[in-house]
């Protein structure tokens, strides 16, 4: 199973930082179609072949996800996705 891990600086209040990551997840799931909800600073989100979770520290966010076998043939593509998104949102 393939799996991303990406660690991103942020210079946000905790709170601002919890909201871009909510237009992160909005934009990236109109993109992957897949579900997403929080859990304390930790938004979790899931479809089929993706089980994965970005925690939001006070200074860096977390994003790790497990793909399934069809998915991970564009674990590239994912990712690249995502850090996209990180960038324009956090830097």
């Amino acid at each position: 199973m393939a799996g991303i891990d990406i660690q991103h600086k942020h210079s946000l209040p905790l709170t601002k930082a919890r909201k871009a990551v909510e237009d992160v997840a909005r934009k990236l799931a109109d993109r992957f179609d897949f579900e997403y909800g929080w859990d304390g600073d930790e938004m979790h989100f899931k479809r089929p072949g993706v089980d994965g979770r970005i925690a939001v520290g006070k200074d860096d966010l977390h994003v790790t996800a497990r793909l399934g076998m069809l998915l991970s043939a564009l674990q590239g593509t994912v990712e690249k996705e995502i850090r996209k998104v990180l960038d324009e949102k956090f830097s």
